[in-house]
């Protein structure tokens, strides 16, 4: 490396350089007349697409059907279930676009909470997502990879110790895999999103086809109107836990904004992106959905530890393993979509001052958030540990709700208070008033259903954050002895600090 890019990397920003909005004279980003760097465009809409839809896509499809059907009791209740939940999420996905056009910046929730509201409940998100809820959804769908991997493998005969160290090694080579993509390049993360989307894609059209077919040959004796509805359960709490487990399977309808910084054109081809991914996503869900249910009854469904693992080997003889096969593609691309968004919620935190500075800064040839990337991997590989589907989902859609309805309640405040903003594209009014009034309940009712210490450790876990809020971000207090370790990882890292970092004496 030249030795004035090594200067310019030993000495920290000292807050002058030229504040990055997203605009169009920024449009190819890399290093800026300042000499700093920033995230490069080059995500358009074929690729923004794949990101909502390879990320939409993963494990949910394959083992939410069961959770679903547990709680609604009968197949017509889970239709209208995986339904609604699609409503829900193209409401909040619409929502978003707007925030995502009058603030197009990477960090999705953490920018919007921090226009809207100010630093502290941005710190929060940032603190609860960074910390715990992205690295763990990264860590639970590599798991269920590296389950499909080892059934795919044949090798579910070894003992349950061999087993489970399997599963854990395929889920770690999972994730430093993806970590090195990555970090290596915004384009090839964004070439391995499209390659695996098309793959989990070619999978569910093979399960939707063969449940075409079974309707043809008139297997629909789960679906008749007269008894598809019978047994519903009339518990309204109860349907709370069936859209968490639906809106799992939804989950990640917002990754595109946690990119926006990086996408071309975001002003048109993030609400594009959605309006082609959202529905996309709900046609093939409630058509694969339709397929299980000619093939399995509703007991089977629930008896069945892998939903399409069993729908394959009762259709496709000897070429079932395809299906293990693809749901690990399905998995990988999934994991692949977290990541790459997981990693620009520190980095936007940081750059803003509410983190540790180096979380802002770019590689300086590779332009990607190097550090905070990471991070993410790492506290993910840590989290690897055994635990029951149904409670992290539930856990972790809890935290996530209360984020996703106060980003959405925003869009509504920002409406009043800054009606100044340029809109390209604006949401009518009932889509984030429903997904507010949702997400109350959505908060509410679980805990009344089924009351449980998880939700209580989930939101001290989210109040937490202020212990460090208080005296670093608030109070400003700064730690002169992070400046040699900073300055370390710099040169460890090759990075430097972006446009628009706020420097520690800002």
């Amino acid at each position: 490396m030249a030795d004035q890019e090594m200067d310019s990397m030993n000495k920290p920003s000292n807050g002058e350089v030229e504040k990055q909005n997203g605009s169009a004279d920024k449009k190819d980003g890399g290093e800026s007349d300042s000499g700093s760097v920033s995230l490069k465009r080059e995500v358009g809409l074929i690729g923004g697409v794949a990101l909502i839809v390879g990320s939409m896509i993963g494990s949910g499809i394959f083992v939410s059907p069961k959770g679903i059907l547990r709680k609604t009791e009968s197949v017509g209740m889970s239709f209208i279930i995986w339904l609604l939940c699609a409503v829900l999420s193209m409401c909040g996905a619409l929502s978003y676009a707007e925030l995502g056009t009058i603030i197009p910046k990477s960090g999705g929730e953490y920018a919007y909470l921090l226009e809207a509201f100010g630093p502290l409940p941005a710190f929060i998100f940032a603190w609860t997502y960074t910390i715990m809820i992205k690295p763990s959804i990264v860590s639970i769908i590599s798991l269920i990879f590296g389950t499909y991997v080892v059934e795919a493998l044949g090798l579910g005969d070894c003992t349950p110790e061999e087993t489970t160290m399997a599963i854990k090694l395929f889920a770690i080579v999972c994730i430093l895999l993806l970590t090195f993509v990555n970090c290596w390049s915004v384009k090839a993360a964004n070439s391995v999103q499209i390659f695996f989307t098309a793959a989990k894609l070619l999978a569910l059209v093979i399960i939707a086809l063969i449940g075409f077919v079974r309707l043809g040959q008139g297997h629909t004796e789960y679906l008749q109107s007269d008894i598809a509805f019978t047994g519903s359960s009339t518990s309204v709490f109860s349907y709370s836990i069936a859209f968490y487990q639906g809106l799992w399977a939804y989950e990640s309808w917002n990754q595109l904004n946690f990119a926006t910084e990086e996408l071309i054109n975001p002003a048109k081809n993030l609400p594009r992106a959605i309006m082609i991914g959202v529905p996309l996503v709900a046609l093939v869900y409630l058509t694969c959905n339709v397929a299980y249910f000619t093939v399995l009854s509703p007991e089977e469904l629930l008896a069945s530890p892998a939903v399409a693992v069993d729908f394959a080997n009762r259709t496709l003889g000897v070429m079932a393993w395809i299906i293990p096969f693809f749901v690990c593609c399905s998995t990988f691309g999934a994991a692949n979509g977290t990541l790459f968004a997981a990693g620009r919620i520190p980095f936007a935190a940081a750059r803003e001052g509410h983190m540790l500075q180096i979380l802002s800064f770019v590689h300086v040839q590779r332009f990607t958030p190097f550090v905070s990337v990471i991070l993410t991997s790492s506290m993910a590989i840590l989290m690897l540990l055994p635990g029951d589907f149904d409670s992290l989902v539930n856990y972790f859609s809890f935290a996530a709700w209360v984020f996703y309805g106060g980003t959405v309640l925003s869009l509504l405040v920002l409406r009043f208070t800054r009606p100044d903003l340029e809109r390209p594209f604006k949401v009518p009014i009932i889509c984030p008033i429903i997904f507010v009034l949702a997400s109350i309940y959505l908060i509410i009712a679980p805990i009344i259903e089924e009351p449980s210490f998880a939700f209580f450790y989930a939101g001290l876990f989210i109040l937490s954050g202020l212990i460090f809020y208080f005296p670093f971000v608030h109070f400003k207090i700064h730690l002169k002895c992070m400046d040699p370790v900073t300055l370390f990882l710099q040169k460890l890292f090759k990075v430097a600090p972006t446009a628009g970092y706020k420097a520690a004496s800002d």
